[in-house]
Parts: C-alpha cells; sequence; structure tokens
C-alpha cells in the first residue's frame, strides 16, 4: 500500500555562520524521515524544540538519532522518550570511541539494547581513514557487539571508512547476511555497492551526494536499487547543496538531498518521499 504524502510550498532554510537566514524556495512534501542524525550533540544543545520545529516546515516528520559512546546513547533514549512521536534512537558504540570502550561497558550497551525506545543498533563498524582507535580494538569491539546483536531483532546501522571488505567479511561471518543492515553516509566504490547490494542490504546517502564532485557516487544512487535507498544528513555534519557550508546541519535539509536523488533518477519528489518512507520504516520496524 503506498502511504500518502502532503505535498505544500514553503521555506526551507538554513542559519549561516553569520545568524543571517538563507532562504530556498521549495515544494515542499510532507514524509521525509531523516534515517541518521546526532541530535545529543553539543551543536543541537537546548535547542531541538527549534528543530524539530524546521523539520516541520521542510517536510521532515521524523528523525532517527543515534548515539555514538555509551553516555551519548542514554542521551538519545532520553531524547526519544521526550519526543516520542518525533525521534527515535539508535545506540552502539562507534569505531572512534573504540579505544575507551571496556567490556563493563558493552554489557551497559546491551542492556540499553532491550530498551524498546531504541530502533536500531549502531552505529557501529571499522573507521580505517582516521584511525582514532586502534584498528585490533576497533574490530574487537564491533565482533563484540555484532555478537549481542545477532541474537536480537533489531537492524544494524554500519559505519565502514576505508574498510569495506573487513566490515562485510565481520558481518557476513556473524550471519548478517541478508538481514537489516544499512551502511550509513555510504561513500565507496561501484564494486563496494555491489558487494552490499548482493547481501540484500542498504545504502543511504548524506549530503556528500549533492557536491559538484560526487559524480561517482551519484551514478551509484542513480543505479541502486531503490527498495534499498534511504537518506540522512548525519547532522551536525556535511550539509548539502544549496546549503552546504552550514554549520550546524540540521535534519531539515534532508529535504535537499532527497530532491536531489529524485532529480538525479529521474522520479517525481512525491514518489521518491513515498518509497524512502516506506524504506525507512520497515527497516526501523517504526509505528
Amino acid at each position: 500500500m503506498s502511504i500518502q504524502v502532503e505535498a505544500k510550498t514553503n521555506s526551507v532554510f538554513a542559519n549561516d555562520c553569520k545568524g543571517a537566514f538563507r532562504y530556498h524556495r521549495l515544494r515542499i512534501v510532507m514524509g521525509l524521515i531523516d534515517s541518521h542524525a546526532h541530535l545529543t550533540y553539543p551543536e543541537f544543545k537546548d535547542r531541538i524544540g527549534d528543530v524539530l520545529a524546521r523539520c516541520e516546515q521542510s517536510g521532515v516528520e521524523r528523525v532517527i538519532t543515534i548515539g555514538t559512546s555509551l553516555d551519548d546513547a542514554r542521551n538519545a533514549v532520553v531524547l526519544a522518550r521526550e519526543y516520542s512521536k518525533r525521534i527515535h534512537a539508535a545506540t552502539g558504540f562507534h569505531p572512534h570511541e573504540a579505544d575507551a570502550v571496556t567490556d563493563e561497558q558493552i554489557i551497559a550497551m546491551e542492556k540499553l539494547w532491550d530498551d524498546p525506545l531504541v530502533v536500531a543498533f549502531g552505529e557501529m563498524g571499522l573507521d580505517y581513514h582516521y584511525n582514532f582507535a586502534d584498528r585490533a580494538k576497533q574490530r574487537h569491539v564491533f565482533k563484540s557487539q555484532l555478537g549481542a546483536a545477532h541474537g536480537r531483532d533489531k537492524p544494524i546501522i554500519i559505519h565502514a571508512r576505508e574498510s569495506i571488505d573487513d566490515v562485510i567479511a565481520m558481518l557476513v561471518d556473524t550471519g548478517f547476511e541478508n538481514r537489516r543492515v544499512v551502511f550509513h553516509c555510504f561513500t565507496g566504490a561501484d564494486e563496494d555497492a555491489q558487494k552490499i547490494a548482493e547481501r540484500g542490504w542498504r545504502i543511504s546517502f548524506t549530503g556528500i551526494i549533492t557536491f559538484p564532485k560526487s559524480s561517482d557516487l551519484q551514478r551509484i544512487a542513480r543505479d541502486y536499487p531503490i527498495d534499498k535507498i534511504m537518506v540522512e544528513t548525519d547532522s551536525p555534519y556535511l550539509s548539502p547543496v544549496p546549503v552546504r557550508g552550514t554549520k550546524p546541519c540540521e535534519p531539515a535539509f534532508v529535504a535537499h538531498t532527497a530532491r536531489f536523488l529524485a532529480e538525479l533518477r529521474g522520479v517525481a519528489f512525491d514518489e521518491f518521499v513515498d518509497r524512502t518512507r516506506r524504506n525507512t520504516i520497515d527497516f526501523f520496524g517504526l509505528p
């Protein structure tokens, strides 16, 4: 059954570094979901109400906020409880946090995963680009989380940077083929996307897809199976064109990314919103 979306005209706007507002007239389609943001980060402290108001003005009805450490995960659950109709929580240990993660913290995170307000596990994975954490420790923390997640029927959000082959191997080894897995902020190559698609997994695109030098990524986004695509901001990072450079990026800006992808794929905007909304609801098991 197709989910109905509501179209209206409004302005998607960004607060630039000088405090002025830049307006971008768009035909707003209600029903967008930002599948990956970090509303617990300091950039949004004491601003959640305003952030959600701007979401509504741009057609974004819900946001998945991601906790990346134990304390951050707990804060994400608090937000999901306070704004239960607008915000959902996903929690896990980001690979950058791996060096500081103890076995006791992993156990505590597992207990948090059983909270019904937690709709997904992650983001988790491996990051070989920055190497903010020892690679062996990253793999240990990732493997521990995968082991704990395997027996729980919730999806996995993957962070993989310059580590696709190792991440895929660990997912396959722990039995996650053809289960609910999304590679968030996907920026990989054609062969990476093919490996992900072959295993029934999803990819999610950020504002990077709108950047002029992202032609290779745009080709992947144009051809990837439409039922396996989601959209995100990764707020407070990666503001899309036409608000690129705006800090912080806000979930409202996912409308720009979605519009760009719709045009890239040659489909109507409201059709694309409807499809990605259903994808996101199905993936996270949202009500």
